[in-house]
């Protein structure tokens, strides 16, 4: 697994932040454009075709020659962005297991009969613009041009304004049908964010659904007065209806098995001796089916009107993504676990539903054939600079995702 170790040396210093040992990899900063960087270079390193579309999805070909390159390809990768202080493995370790397991082809002289690409879609975490899957979302017109070119940081630029200082045009940002109808199928490999491959003892899994879900901002409104000279009975505060909002989607949560997170908040004027006059906190619900997820959050935007309403204050809700049960194509999903199986001197290979977000499940809702393979995580931690994967499941998953790739290949 020289390949491998030798890849993932080069890729995982960048982006890593000192202070915290996590990852600050956000779409069109200096450290994503510095993986970029390294996603070329290693392609053309390989005598792969690369090429960025017009929504900043990097691609790299694989056509032997002698093959139709109109053929319906297969096509693999992950994410290089990052959450804020995320960790490590979440993405890059997708996108380098894809060119390790195309190396890994080519030393057993295997030619595929038709294209072959690895594929690094942009902002998958929507870390620094709200939208998770960006890069596949605006490839499959799951969101629109004009949405995404209005979307804002929190400097206040918007994403516009970002491509622009960068010589990029975001006037180039739309669907490309073409594109996406020429993905015969699509397999991403992922570190597993949970731990039922431990509790399995498996190195490596496969995927069968992902739960629905969403991202949701409620927009607290009331006065900011003196923190001192404010009685409390005359105070319009909307830090607290969204604390105990914060506590109702908790509840509401743990009370239907599912999963409320209010992991982002903006407050103004945001200074310690001032009643806040407004409260923006970012709501990332899921749940094992859409109409339990509807149910969570309609509780939780229930309870923030009523928290609302019981001090003077006003909330706004408002949908800022939703993504439906997403379950993947059974045939597909089938043969990949028979060549994970293959791989593993055919031991079993577990087949687990995630509650995270990926690509594959943006594709998978536009029609295109598409699975997952899950690489252990030993605490089940992500999003994390802890997050963790070891070097011999690593080489487990790469393993798998070359016996994969074989198989569809040919």
């Amino acid at each position: 697994m020289d390949s491998f170790d030798a890849l993932w040396a080069e890729l995982e210093p960048i982006g890593r932040y000192a202070g915290t040992g996590g990852y600050r990899r956000f779409v069109l900063s200096p450290a994503e454009l510095e993986c970029r960087e390294w996603f070329v270079s290693t392609a053309q390193a390989r005598g792969l075709d690369v090429e960025t579309d017009r929504n900043g999805n990097l691609w790299a070909w694989w056509v032997p020659t002698g093959v139709d390159a109109s053929q319906p390809a297969l096509v693999v990768g992950s994410h290089l962005d990052s959450v804020p202080d995320g960790g490590a493995y979440d993405g890059p370790l997708g996108v380098v297991s894809a060119f390790a397991a195309l190396d890994a082809m080519r030393s057993a002289a295997v030619v595929p009969t038709r294209p072959v690409a690895v594929v690094a879609f942009a902002d998958e975490e929507g870390a620094r613009f709200g939208i998770a899957c960006a890069g596949s979302r605006l490839m499959t017109g799951a969101l629109s041009a004009d949405k995404a070119r209005g979307l804002v940081d929190r400097s206040g630029r918007t994403m516009a304004e970002v491509m622009t200082s960068l010589g990029l045009d975001p006037n180039e940002l739309g669907p490309e049908p073409e594109r996406v109808a020429r993905i015969g199928q699509f397999v991403e490999l992922h570190v597993e964010q949970g731990k039922a491959l431990v509790d399995l003892d498996a190195a490596v899994g496969v995927a069968e659904s992902i739960w629905p879900h969403g991202r949701y901002r409620f927009t607290f409104c009331g006065t900011a007065d003196h923190a001192g000279t404010t009685r409390m009975a005359d105070r319009h505060d909307p830090m607290l209806a969204y604390a105990r909002t914060a506590l109702g989607a908790d509840a509401a949560a743990r009370a239907s098995d599912s999963r409320a997170t209010f992991g982002r908040l903006e407050v103004e004027p945001n200074g310690t001796n001032a009643v806040p006059s407004t409260v923006r906190a970012w709501l990332d619900a899921r749940a094992a089916d859409e109409a339990t997820l509807d149910e969570l959050v309609g509780r939780i935007s229930r309870e923030a009107s009523g928290a609302a309403e019981g001090n003077g204050t006003t909330v706004e809700l408002t949908v800022e993504s939703t993504t439906p049960l997403l379950s993947f194509d059974v045939p597909l999903r089938d043969a990949v676990a028979a060549s994970v199986a293959r791989a593993s001197a055919g031991g079993g290979v577990p087949i687990l539903p995630t509650a995270a977000g990926h690509d594959a499940g943006i594709l998978t809702d536009a029609g295109v054939p598409s699975a997952m393979l899950f690489v252990r995580n030993p605490t089940g931690i992500s999003h994390s600079p802890v997050e963790h994967a070891d070097p011999d499941d690593c080489h487990a998953g790469v393993d798998a995702l070359a016996a994969v790739l074989t198989d569809l290949a040919r």
